[in-house]
């Protein structure tokens, strides 16, 4: 079984992606904060993380910096998630390093789709 990470804030959100990827046969990590998700993934070392950008103590592009400059996490695929659906958003979060990038609201396809594509797998 595959672990997710998912490393989101706002609880209606964080219950939303973690029913749709246990009902997708995935084991759930769950981190709040930035801080609290790149250490979980140090620790936990799972198969693929879930990251909102906006978060409370320092934004996604910080836990991607983070996570891509260790050696231990750079293998480690990223899908964010963000509400910030500007032009140019999406590529410059594929440049920091993200492997797929899923708009809020969350639609459950869309997220799955983009795990399947970030991990080279289809289900």
């Amino acid at each position: 079984m595959k672990t997710a990470l998912v490393i989101e804030d706002n609880p209606d959100n964080m219950l939303l992606i973690c029913d749709i990827l246990e009902m997708s046969g995935y084991r759930v990590l769950k981190a709040d904060t930035g801080n609290m998700g790149c250490e979980i993934a140090k620790a936990e070392k799972p198969d693929f993380i879930l990251l909102d950008i906006q978060l409370p103590d320092i934004d996604g592009y910080c836990v991607m910096d983070m996570i891509r400059k260790d050696v231990e996490m750079a293998h480690i695929p990223v899908v964010a998630m963000t509400s910030y659906a500007m032009a140019g958003d999406r590529e410059r979060l594929i440049s920091c390093g993200c492997s797929g990038y899923v708009e809020k609201p969350i639609d459950p396809n869309k997220v799955i789709a983009q795990i399947n594509t970030a991990l080279g797998e289809s289900r």
